[in-house]
């Protein structure tokens, strides 16, 4: 997986998850699910680009 696709991946769970939870604290709950989501988009990118590696050849 490249630094920067990681890096991207691990910043939308950390902000998404950050998003929901802060939402959830103040009952906007249409903002909690944009969190959520956000947060699914960047495990997807993680999950897409470890797929990715998989099957590069050593």
């Amino acid at each position: 997986m490249s630094a920067g696709e990681k890096v991207k991946a691990k910043a939308e769970q950390v902000l998404g998850r950050t998003v929901r939870k802060a939402a959830h604290a103040v009952h906007k709950e249409t903002l909690a699910a944009k969190g959520a989501a956000l947060e699914a988009r960047g495990r997807m990118r993680g999950a897409k680009e470890t797929t990715k590696d998989s099957f590069k050849s050593p």
